[in-house]
């Protein structure tokens, strides 16, 4: 590529600065944001591949690239963007300035570095994999010159997802009959090696390697022949650390050497139980009475960014040859660096000591257990682990520690799922004031929190106020991480809702349409987060009286979510749940019962019969029951749903108060309007107390309450209930009834 070479309007690539099997990285500037960016061009495909090959290795690419892009840790490498131009795929990621470990060991001319730095980068490293394997992600080629030291002391991981698509494309080399991928043997797992399947088990015993030789100056199985290598791996049981380096600590050679077992069962079960073990043993490090002798990489003039050099690294890293150095770039910075960072270290001797390890690991277990409940719909006993983790991690961490704000994060989200939005508005509120002061008002923490503000406000009725947070989180969002990244188009489609919920249908119409037609762009046309985007296309639709267009496009949703998703997915169940409102909107109740009927028995198959979707499908099934004027059926429905909704989700979940009105509004079709008054004014008092007064629900039920009394003949008491819902929709400027 020309160095004029401008990629989709938008990068323009200025200078060659890595070549490797896999392809080119240039130095580029994004025109659009006026960064400096690096642009990995993966060499396209030859002759030698089929079509259909080729739109197989373009899918996996762009699910690979998703995938990185998601990723957002201080340990890991921002991808900003990914595409294809000029029949090759490329990959657009933050220029960084600093040195691999690779470089880092070749500047010590194969000495090891010191012990104190050595902890440190197995400790930033295993932050980094044990959030990245929390994804289900595995990286398959860590090795020295995929790991980046940066000025600041911050320590990166590379390149997640390149190595099985370089597998996959064909550039990975193989031993000569053995169809074993190569990849770099110095850092290969004994299952790579056996050609059986990986886990992050296999990424635990490369850095396994890694801090071997980090610690060593070489790595465990020191060998100029590749078999020879492969087969020390597979076989062969390394020397202790400690005989090469006696003043290592003995709990850093244990790590080691636990990470280097051969069978995955035998090693660390999960990256967090590293950092625990390394967290707790750093006492133990002694302090260099110099600063540490790995210099930060100088910021140098038109440097190469080591992850550049690292494709062609196919060796250990003290005996690899480097590249030839590529002429100073005095722009060469540190781009889209991360907000992530955890709160500064104290000195050691006002450091608390660490809490033990079994407690954070039993926390650890809790917190899974909670969200466990969540997952499962147990939103109030989820809510509850979740208060004892944020409590004890708050005392054994500190109030501001990350993970004690997770925990406080998802108390507020449990509390928004059970119908609790005014405590789980401060409870969120909390949360994205103690990241934003601790990690940065940019940290993804921070932002989530306020989204999910924004997403309570909503609830709330406080429609405005929601819009104002999302706009300025989605400003952030783009920002910092793009455009197109998928956390950004979430925030646009939450924006897109909130909008429609403003009464700007058509404006929320055009967004939505907009934020589906990006997602499947950049995620593809099946991806759950572009079918929800159409998803919220037909309700707009909707809520603009084109019902019949509404219609078609969830029975679209719903006919790809089940390719894509299956059957019994709860989104393709939600699509069905969605052709039935469309139906009954449509006067096809006949159809939308008998939707009903089935999706009834699929929820109660699938989920139980008090699984909160159950009751809303039930739910569904009565008021279309209703509308074909089968009242009595209808109304001993609602009562059952109802009772079930208050025993499952509590008295006042909005869910169970709209169970309680179907009941009014049955009462009310019999011709039992006193009932029916009694029971709208508790709706109608249960939705001023958690909702507020000027929430369209319950304004909604005031209006409601008013044509009961008209009913009973008591007109003056009507008219001022109506005068008191005018009064308070015009001076909330509320516009109308939410979903």
């Amino acid at each position: 590529m020309a160095d004029t070479t401008l990629i989709h309007g938008r990068y323009r690539l200025l200078e060659l600065i890595g070549r490797g099997g896999m392809g080119e990285v240039w130095a580029a500037r994004d025109e659009s944001l006026g960064r400096r960016v690096a642009v990995k061009c993966l060499k396209p495909l030859g002759p030698q591949h089929e079509q259909s090959f080729a739109r197989v290795l373009r899918e996996r690419f762009r699910r690979e690239a998703r995938v990185a892009a998601a990723l957002q840790h201080r340990g890991v490498t921002v991808v900003h963007d990914f595409g294809e131009f000029e029949g090759g795929l490329y990959l657009v990621m933050e220029l960084l300035d600093g040195r691999n470990l690779s470089e880092l060991l070749q500047d010590h001319k194969g000495h090891p570095l010191p012990v104190a730095d050595v902890v440190d980068i197995a400790e930033q490293v295993s932050s980094a994999l044990a959030y990245t394997h929390q994804q289900g992600i595995v990286h398959r080629d860590l090795k020295p010159a995929n790991i980046m030291w940066l000025p600041d002391g911050t320590v990166k991981i590379l390149d997640f997802g390149i190595a099985r698509l370089g597998a996959d494309i064909g550039f990975t080399s193989r031993l000569t009959g053995t169809g074993i991928a190569m990849g770099t043997p110095h850092y290969m797992s004994p299952e790579q090696i056996g050609g059986a399947s990986v886990d992050h088990r296999s990424d635990l015993y490369s850095l396994g390697c890694v801090l071997y030789e980090l610690a060593t100056g070489a790595p465990p199985f020191d060998l100029d022949d590749a078999w020879a290598i492969l087969v020390g791996h597979r076989d062969t049981v390394p020397g202790p650390p400690r005989v090469r380096r006696p003043e290592l600590p003995e709990f850093f050679e244990e790590i080691v050497l636990d990470l280097l077992a051969k069978e995955p069962g035998a090693r660390p079960q999960d990256a967090r139980e590293l950092v625990r073990r390394l967290a707790a043993g750093r006492g133990l490090v002694p302090a260099p009475d110099t600063p540490s002798t790995v210099a930060p990489p100088p910021v140098r003039p038109r440097g190469l960014p080591s992850w550049a050099r690292g494709m062609t690294t196919g060796h250990k890293a003290t005996g690899s040859t480097p590249p030839d150095p590529a002429p100073p770039d005095p722009d060469a910075s540190l781009t889209g660096a991360w907000t992530t960072a955890l709160p500064p270290v104290p000195p050691a001797p006002d450091r608390p000591p660490p809490p033990p390890p079994e407690l954070l690991a039993a926390l650890d277990e809790r917190h899974r257990e909670g969200l466990g409940l969540g997952r499962a719909g147990r939103w109030a006993e989820a809510g509850e682990v979740h208060r004892a983790v944020a409590a004890a991690r708050a005392e054994a961490l500190g109030p501001d520690h990350p993970d004690t704000l997770v925990s406080q994060y998802e108390v507020a989200f449990a509390l928004s799922r059970t119908g609790r939005e005014a405590e789980a508005l401060r409870a969120f509120d909390l949360v994205a004031q103690a990241r934003a002061r601790t990690l940065g008002p940019d940290d993804p923490g921070a932002l989530d929190a306020r989204q999910e503000t924004a997403y309570v406000l909503g609830r709330l009725g406080r429609h405005f106020e929601a819009h104002e947070v999302y706009a300025s989180v989605l400003a952030a969002r783009k920002r910092v991480m793009g455009p197109d990244d998928p956390v950004t188009l979430r925030c646009r489609h939450n924006l897109a809702f909130n909008l429609g919920r403003l009464g700007r249908l058509e404006d929320a119409y055009r967004m939505a349409c907009d934020v589906a037609a990006d997602r499947a762009r950049v995620l593809g046309a099946g991806h759950p987060d572009t079918l929800v985007s159409r998803y919220e296309v037909a309700y707009v639709l909707g809520q603009l009286g084109r019902w019949v267009e509404a219609l078609q496009v969830y029975r679209e949703v719903a006919s790809a979510r089940a390719a894509v998703l299956g059957a019994d997915h709860p989104d393709t169940l939600a699509a069905r749940y969605e052709i039935g409102i469309a139906l009954g909107r449509l006067g096809r109740s006949a159809e939308a019962l008998e939707l009903y009927r089935v999706l009834v028995e699929d929820r109660t198959r699938i989920d139980g019969a008090a699984s909160p979707e159950t009751l809303r499908a039930r739910h569904g099934l009565g008021v279309n029951l209703g509308r074909l004027a089968r009242w009595e059926e209808a109304l001993a429905e609602a009562r059952d749903v109802c009772a079930l909704r208050e025993r499952v989700l509590g008295a006042d979940h909005p869910d169970t108060l709209v169970s309680r009105r179907e009941i009014a509004v049955g009462l009310g079709w019999l011709g039992r309007w006193t009932a029916a008054l009694t029971v709208y004014r508790q709706v109608a008092d249960a939705r001023e107390r958690v909702l507020g007064a000027t929430h369209p629900d319950a304004l909604a039920s005031r209006n409601e309450e008013a044509h009961c009394l008209e009913q009973l003949g008591r007109d003056t008491e009507a008219a001022a209930m109506r005068r008191r819902v005018a009064t308070l929709r015009q001076e909330s400027g509320v516009p109308g009834r939410g979903r």
